[in-house]
């Protein structure tokens, strides 16, 4: 089976987040499962800079697929050799897999599939639920109108991650066409924790951005010798805006919280291993998340999470290896003096053997060629 993935960008564009990640490692896993892929791409990453890759020819990964990296040349993804291409790969594939929403490749990817009489699976990766400090409401509603009913078509099907964002996405879409296949993670063979000398060491892990929460985590922070929790430090780990990580900044300023608190940059590879493996407890605090692969990372690294009830990780509780709290400082401040009363250790170990046994990649993998396959 011939499997067509189109995205504004690609790995290794670390910049946009989670998505990259899943996207490539879905990708990776493929060809194991017998299908022959190619990617549709730009060069994007990020406002400011392209990735440094060949944007000519198709360049072969060594997992068995291969990437057509197209120039960007306006904002995020705006490359017109990929809209010339368009045409010629779609009719080349069995099933055209499309990622993100509100990006250049969007809609004229929709249009072409229904044109050609091509299959769409399409992942939304969170893009269409809404949040309270949710931007460009009014431009994202015409956006939403035009591939609706524009282009959305009985061979047309959306991906979502988790059953609560299948929920936000049908209250607002009721006629939508759905499936939930969760995001993956790599569950590393082995462990390799280096225990603390210096307290409760936590860690935030993602994009900065006011979506995820983090105001909220620093306040909690500020509450914690309330709680009978004197000995810890937070490392936040990401990357955002400059005016907003200065924001932040000043905020762990304003709170006093200087001497515990350290801002990171943006981690991949074996930094964001060691980081996982010098830590305690992850904290993800966000307002909405359709999957939050931090979680899944984390535990997968044999570490607890707290994760705020906008995300779909309500069965931290059940498996034993975290909480699920409101993202408020308060509730937030209590859970972290609670988890630093229970046997983190253990509780990691727990996360672990669930992401193996749920969430490995290829498991993941066989069940998106399902889908695949069904709409063949």
């Amino acid at each position: 089976m011939r499997i067509l993935q189109v995205a504004p960008s690609f790995y290794p564009a670390l910049t946009y987040g989670g998505p990259t990640v899943t996207t490539y490692e879905l990708c990776r896993n493929l060809p194991a499962l017998g299908c022959e892929v190619r990617v549709l791409t730009t060069d994007a990453n990020g406002l400011g800079q392209t990735l440094k890759v060949e944007t000519t020819r198709e360049v072969p990964f060594e997992a068995g697929f291969s990437v057509r990296y197209c120039h960007r040349m306006l904002r995020h993804a705006v490359a017109p050799t990929l809209i010339q291409l368009l045409p010629s790969y779609i009719g080349w594939a069995d099933v055209v897999h499309l990622h993100y929403t509100y990006s250049f490749p969007t809609l004229p990817t929709h249009f072409q599939c229904r044109s050609s009489h091509k299959p769409l699976v399409w992942s939304t990766h969170g893009a269409i639920s809404r949040w309270a400090g949710s931007s460009r409401r009014t431009a994202k509603a015409v956006w939403d109108l035009l591939w609706y009913y524009g282009t959305a078509k009985e061979r047309m099907l959306v991906h979502l991650s988790s059953e609560q964002e299948e929920k936000d996405a049908r209250a607002r879409f009721p006629k939508l066409r759905t499936a939930v296949v969760p995001i993956g993670v790599e569950v590393p063979a082995k462990l390799d924790r280096s225990p603390s000398t210096s307290g409760l060491r936590m860690l935030f892990l993602g994009r900065l951005d006011p979506i995820k929460g983090l105001e909220n985590l620093l306040r909690a922070c500020s509450l914690l010798d309330g709680q009978g929790c004197r000995d810890w430090c937070l490392s936040i780990a990401g990357a955002g805006k400059a005016s907003y990580v200065n924001h932040i900044r000043r905020e762990i300023a304003s709170l006093g919280l200087g001497e515990r608190v350290r801002l990171l940059g943006e981690l991949s590879g074996d930094a964001k291993k060691t980081l996982f493996e010098r830590s305690d407890l992850a904290i993800v605090p966000s307002y909405t998340e359709n999957f939050g692969i931090v979680v899944a990372e984390a535990l997968a690294h044999g570490v607890p999470v707290i994760a705020s009830t906008g995300t779909p990780w309500s069965r931290l509780e059940q498996k034993g290896c975290g909480l699920w709290v409101a993202n408020e400082a308060q509730p937030l401040a209590d859970a972290i003096g609670k988890m630093a009363r229970m046997p983190l250790e253990e509780m990691g170990l727990r996360g672990r053997e669930w992401m193996l046994r749920e969430f490995n990649w290829a498991s993941v993998a066989q069940r998106m060629v399902e889908l695949y396959r069904s709409l063949v």
